[in-house]
């Protein structure tokens, strides 16, 4: 998972890897901040299955590549192995370079092509504007855990994820989340994998 500092990068793997140990896997999973609070890079690299030996996932290795933001996809494009399944929430957040006009941002095209030379299983989705008409875009996290929750190979209950959200947040917010949740894996159910 990869993103920018407050896009709940960190919750999101958290989350997952809680799910994952939930149904009996072994789980390894390192977390890289950066300068997260000034918007910063943030990843996390999390890997599961029946033994794991290492949190850290090496370049042309990770099955799937979760980006919260475009710029952050195409930085750890090396990382995705051939047939492997790229998500990307279509949202730019220009780093401090591009603001100052010293470099320029990817278009749409120029991210998808990057990563269609290593991939054909690329998909742009729509999560920001998703979780706006909930209500809360800080639910972005929640939306697109709902999203791979419905690609993953490893099949982990709805009732789990439940489980897991409703133990990681505040119990104010856990509704909010979980149609947050509902709504990442209805787009998913929509879209060709």
């Amino acid at each position: 998972m990869v993103g920018v500092g407050g896009q709940g990068i960190i919750l999101a793997s958290d989350i997952l890897g809680e799910a994952a140990l939930e149904i009996g896997l072994d789980v390894k999973k390192t977390d890289t901040l950066g300068m997260a609070q000034r918007g910063g890079s943030v990843t996390s690299h999390l890997r599961m299955g029946k033994k794991v030996w290492s949190p850290l996932i090496s370049p042309a290795e990770a099955d799937i590549l979760l980006a919260f933001e475009r710029l952050e996809a195409s930085r750890w494009v090396n990382y995705v192995k051939p047939d492997g399944i790229v998500i990307i929430n279509n949202l730019a957040i220009p780093p401090l370079s591009i603001s100052l006009g010293t470099h320029r941002y990817p278009d749409d095209a120029e991210i998808i092509d990057s990563f269609k030379q290593r991939t054909k299983k690329v998909h742009l989705i729509e999560g920001s504007g998703e979780v706006s008409d909930i209500g809360d875009t800080r639910t972005l996290n929640i939306f697109m855990l709902g999203f791979l929750s419905s690609i993953l190979t490893i099949k982990i209950s709805y009732d789990i994820w439940k489980k897991c959200i409703v133990e990681h947040l505040p119990a104010k917010i856990v509704d909010l989340n979980i149609r947050a949740f509902d709504k990442g894996r209805e787009v998913a159910s929509s879209v060709d994998i």
